[in-house]
């Protein structure tokens, strides 16, 4: 992953609790509730550079997911999805930004400590930055290698995996961590049933004889760039079947790629050593990812409602 500056020290615009503050002056204090017990709400999302400016991809249903994420959690977040909208296109204007990475949190505040959690206030910030890729460039073509990973994704009754909280993350980290310490570039998580779930951050699909297989949404993210991918496959005309898939279904598919946000579609070559279809990029991702890039970056027409420029709403 390319190494990024510090984040506390930069120029720059922040929206949080309803206005735009300078970057450096966007502090909380150490006793913020979220920052002991992670009970936290956030969402990854991408603007695009096209023919309209810069464009957030999918801004709506991201924001969405963050509602339904606090609702979830209890957490009652005090903005409209509108305002947030209008937050998010105001941050990537702010800061000038062609294209970068959009960052919506909510957090609970200082008021109190304990589990109880009572009091509390609820937070809200939205930042944006340059984030061109979360992998190497050249991943996209060659694709990675990837490691199965000791620790299990969550169970649905321990932790409610709908939604996108602040505190389950612990696992990709640790997960990530492993992999990249046993040489590998990105984790392979099994449910507690021993099946494939997804990645640290991300959705995964494998290819087997023209037919594209994702897990079924128990333990993983509903994740909005494995929606697009339903969308896209289907008008190319590869089914999608969602459905419990085994490790070694993998190491012998002909092809397997991750998705996300920040992840975008990504090829896999290698699971535990087993090199997967030809060991680089495989026909039906290169032509899903071709798709994927020429939709978020408007030179197609199609789902004009997935793309919001930020000119027309700030």
């Amino acid at each position: 992953m390319p190494s990024t500056p510090n984040f506390a020290d930069r120029d720059g615009w922040i929206w949080f609790n309803g206005e735009l503050v300078p970057w450096r002056d966007a502090r909380v204090h150490v006793l913020t509730h979220t920052l002991h017990y992670g009970l936290g709400v956030f969402e990854g999302v991408r603007a695009y550079k096209t023919h309209r400016g810069a464009t957030i991809f999918r801004l709506h249903e991201h924001t969405e997911r963050l509602f339904n994420s606090a609702h979830i959690l209890r957490m009652e977040i005090p903005y409209t999805a509108n305002e947030l909208n209008r937050a998010q296109c105001e941050v990537v204007k702010a800061n000038g930004l062609d294209e970068g990475y959009l960052r919506p949190m909510c957090f609970l505040g200082s008021e109190g400590m304990g589990l109880r959690a009572d009091g509390l206030s609820v937070n809200v910030m939205v930042a944006a930055w340059p984030w061109p890729s979360y992998m190497d460039p050249a991943a996209r073509e060659r694709g990675i290698k990837v490691r199965t990973s000791s620790y299990t994704r969550h169970h649905v009754n321990i932790t409610m995996c709908k939604a996108k909280a602040n505190g389950n993350y612990i696992n990709s980290l640790l997960a990530l961590r492993e992999a990249l310490d046993c040489g590998a570039e990105e984790a392979l998580l099994l449910d507690a049933e021993g099946y494939v779930a997804e990645g640290s951050g991300e959705n995964v699909f494998v290819v087997k004889d023209g037919v594209i297989h994702t897990p079924e949404l128990t333990s993983c993210l509903d994740g909005i760039t494995r929606r697009t991918i339903f969308t896209l496959a289907d008008e190319l005309g590869y089914p999608i079947l969602e459905r419990r898939i085994t490790r070694d279904e993998v190491y012998i598919a002909d092809e397997a790629f991750f998705t996300g946000t920040a992840a975008e579609v990504l090829p896999i070559r290698e699971l535990d050593a087993r090199r997967i279809g030809n060991g680089g990029r495989g026909a039906v991702t290169e032509k899903l990812q071709a798709l994927y890039f020429d939709q978020v970056r408007g030179r197609r027409n199609a789902h004009p409602h997935w793309h919001t420029a930020v000119a027309d709403y700030v």
